[in-house]
């Protein structure tokens, strides 16, 4: 298997697939494809699984799209002006990321919810207690709105975040919610009351634009009915 990305603010995503390599994605997540490329819709995994996978922001049902020839071509597109990001995941390498981050993966790759277990971080954490965790081995490609800012944390560092910007990151990096301290900064600082503390050591990916900050901005141009 091998890929290419194209585009900038508005990117695709070109998968090659030699005969018997499979790629999975939800339901309407492919663009075009060219080949004999054979579809299957499940819910990969089983009923429980599916359900799960919903609950982490992704569809019930899973598309897996399998080469029936040499270079076939399968393409996907993101739902939102953003990046895509491409990972090879090691056998039992895991990332962690923030609902409907899922774009697609190899076959060989386990996508599942992740529950958070503080409820500090489930209740104010901005994307309650569910998050998505893909585990390789195989490759994986994330879909993110805006731009995306990669930092490494050593041990005893910490970063405090907007929990909307929190794109994803290792599960070796703790991830806890703290109130924003002053009462001046709370009532008028524009951050909300919380933001996220992500402390431990291992890589962790921000991004620019979190898709309701762009819609709540949109709204106030829509027209309403009186």
């Amino acid at each position: 298997m091998r890929y290419e990305i194209h585009g900038t603010t508005m990117q695709s995503l070109d998968v090659h697939l030699d005969a018997g390599e499979a790629m999975f994605t939800e339901s309407g997540g492919m663009a075009w494809m060219k080949g004999n490329v054979e579809m299957k819709t499940n819910t990969k995994g089983g009923l429980m699984a599916g359900l799960g996978r919903k609950l982490a922001g992704e569809s019930l049902f899973m598309t897996t799209y399998t080469s029936k020839e040499p270079d076939a071509l399968v393409v996907f597109t993101p739902e939102a002006p953003g990046k895509v990001m491409a990972f090879r995941l090691e056998a039992g390498q895991s990332l962690i990321c923030q609902k409907d981050a899922f774009m697609c993966a190899e076959d060989s790759v386990k996508l599942e919810m992740h529950f958070r277990k503080k409820l500090g971080a489930g209740f104010f954490g901005g994307e309650g207690f569910i998050l998505q965790k893909v585990t390789g081995p195989g490759a994986v490609f994330l879909e993110l709105p805006g731009e995306v800012r990669e930092y490494t944390l050593e041990s005893g560092q910490v970063m405090k975040v907007d929990p909307g910007h929190i794109a994803f990151f290792e599960p070796t990096i703790n991830y806890d919610i703290e109130m924003v301290k002053g009462l001046t900064n709370m009532l008028f600082g524009g951050e909300g009351l919380f933001l996220a503390t992500m402390r431990g050591t291992g890589k962790l990916w921000l991004q620019t634009m979190p898709l309701p900050n762009l819609a709540s901005k949109l709204a106030k141009y829509i027209p309403t009915s009186s």
